[in-house]
């Protein structure tokens, strides 16, 4: 039965429910995606870090979204493979933990939606205005618009995790696999309508800018498209944007369909292993689809691998 202790500082995760023929299974399951999540991201981010002639504007504004899936599975994954083994009620965490894995995964998602806005801008400046693109995508404003994410991202979050911290606590277990702002803030048996007041409003700013900022970019460059006769820029604009749609279609999907199973609790079973499920899927394809679509970003990797493997063979030699 769940203890019922003001403030305690001591949480309970509840975690996966599965059975003991099926821990193991599941264990590796997610041990394998986690190792690839953070083996092919760490590749494509350092590949774009290494090579100068890809230090351009959209590859640096796409290293964010690596190093921003490194982070967010960083967080979960970890701790949920060690619950995986222990028993219900060894699962401990302690809030300030709990808030600091919130903070992590909350920045993870609203950071995820920020960059793909302003790698939205990228691309409208790139085929709208190729001209001007080199003058205004300089490297200074490409760090000002990373700044600028992340700053917005942090900002809301701060807040949202501000307005749970203030309430007293008189409950001790989390309900989902790893902490969020509504896992914590439903620890409390105050009222919380300014936490789903700001939620809401923060889950319709970030979704309706995002969506909105999305559509107005690809409608511009849908029309440039269509009134230009250069096959060559249709081509290009295709093939980047394509990739850059896929990836943030990934995100809302799978964004929507964890909101629509909060709606059903008689799911928290399935709703709890698909939200953990729906996070590592959209890590593992995006360095992917980036990095199959560019092929700057592949010849870069070749280089790259030809260099180490020549580096390899000298050592051996010299030995």
């Amino acid at each position: 039965m769940e203890n019922h202790t003001l403030n305690s500082p001591t949480l309970q995760m509840e975690g996966l429910k599965l059975s003991r023929n099926a821990v193991y299974p599941v264990f590796l399951f997610f041990l394998f995606f986690y190792t690839f999540i953070m083996f092919v991201n760490a590749s494509v981010a350092f590949v774009i870090i290494a090579e100068r002639n890809l230090h351009q504007p959209m590859y640096l504004l796409f290293c964010n979204l690596p190093v921003n899936d490194m982070m967010g599975n960083s967080v979960t994954v970890p701790r949920l493979l060690v619950d995986l083994l222990r028993t219900p009620s060894e699962r401990l965490i302690t809030h300030h933990q709990c808030v600091l894995q919130a903070f992590v995964m909350h920045m993870f998602a609203t950071g995820s939606h920020t960059v793909l806005m302003i790698m939205a801008f990228d691309r409208y400046m790139a085929i709208c205005n190729p001209l001007r693109y080199a003058a205004v995508l300089t490297k200074s404003t490409v760090m000002k618009l990373t700044v600028s994410a992340w700053g917005a991202a942090f900002v809301w979050v701060v807040v949202l995790l501000g307005l749970t911290l203030r309430l007293n606590r008189c409950r001790t277990l989390i309900t989902n696999p790893y902490c969020d702002n509504a896992s914590l803030f439903k620890l409390s048996c105050e009222s919380v309508l300014i936490n789903n007041i700001y939620g809401f409003l923060f889950a319709v700013v970030l979704f309706s800018s995002s969506i909105g900022s999305i559509v107005l970019t690809y409608w511009r460059i849908s029309t440039v498209c269509l009134r230009s006769r250069n096959k060559s820029l249709n081509s290009k604009a295709l093939k980047t944007c394509s990739t850059h749609l896929l990836v943030y279609l990934i995100l809302i999907v799978t964004g929507l369909i964890v909101i629509v199973l909060h709606r059903f609790p008689q799911y928290s079973d399935q709703r709890k292993f698909t939200a953990i499920l729906l996070q590592i899927i959209p890590s593992s394809l995006n360095p992917i689809i980036y990095g199959v679509q560019s092929a700057e970003i592949l010849k870069s990797f070749s280089k790259l691998f030809r260099k180490n493997i020549l580096c390899v063979k000298m050592i051996k030699c010299l030995n």
